[in-house]
């Protein structure tokens, strides 16, 4: 099965990005998401376009109070426990040692590759945000996150002129990407806490993404490397809508 294709339509669907644009060096131009034909990718489309054509694309969504914070679920994979099918053994050894051997690998098209450990990250300017995360599934829950912004992460590897997307691997097998305005959200960060704790493992440890501009499923979860490209990776997978904004 072909696992990328390379999108050869771009159009500019929002103008005007100001001080946005100057930060992106040109990088920040808008690409429609694939569609191949299908019907569910061509649905991707209308969603991304009328998304963005009602909000402005650096609009914050609403932030609560710590008397807001409700339970929340733990869903999901768990790659360090050996009874999941998605059980995998270099991330079981990383947990069993409190992650100090992991390491985040951020690649692709940027200047500076490289790898960062939960240490690094941690040492960057932080960004603290009482968020809720509305699940596909029909479930919601606000929680307080902590972790660095992915702006951040990626001004220090310095994304090329190039670069369209940024992709996220994890260490339970997901792959998914963000467009580079969601990327450079002031609210999408990289979180290693949670609830005034570290990130628990049910919810991502020890890191993940937290993406507040759309529903929880392309908020990945144990996060293995990142890598920025000028091409949109298709992962094969039509059955989920590629765009999600809320």
């Amino acid at each position: 099965m072909e696992k990328k294709r390379i999108i050869t339509r771009r159009e500019a669907i929002i103008t005007g990005l100001g001080s946005m644009g100057a930060l992106l060096l040109g990088g920040c131009s808008k690409s429609l998401p694939p569609n191949y034909g299908n019907i569910l990718r061509m649905g991707d489309n209308l969603t991304y376009v009328a998304q963005l054509a009602l909000l402005p694309g650096q609009s914050l969504v609403k932030e609560y109070s710590y008397r807001d914070i409700t339970n929340f679920p733990a869903r999901g994979s768990n790659p360090a426990d050996s009874s999941k099918p998605t059980f995998n053994e270099t991330f079981a050894r990383f947990h069993k040692n409190a992650f100090s051997e992991w390491k985040l690998s951020i690649e692709g098209k940027v200047a500076r590759p490289g790898s960062y450990s939960l240490v690094d990250l941690q040492k960057f300017p932080s960004r603290k945000q009482i968020t809720r995360l509305t699940c596909e599934e029909g479930w919601s829950a606000i929680a307080e996150w902590i972790g660095v912004p992915l702006s951040s992460i990626l001004h220090n590897v310095g994304i090329l002129p190039s670069a369209r997307f940024v992709n996220f691997y994890s260490y339970d097998g997901w792959m998914d990407s963000i467009d580079l305005l969601d990327a450079f959200h002031p609210q999408t960060i990289l979180a290693y806490g949670m609830n005034g704790r570290d990130l628990p493992v049910v919810h991502g440890a020890p890191v993940r993404l937290r993406l507040e501009t759309q529903l929880g499923q392309k908020s990945t979860k144990y996060l293995q490397r990142i890598v920025v490209t000028d091409e949109f990776v298709d992962t094969g997978d039509s059955s989920w809508a590629w765009y999600m904004g809320i």
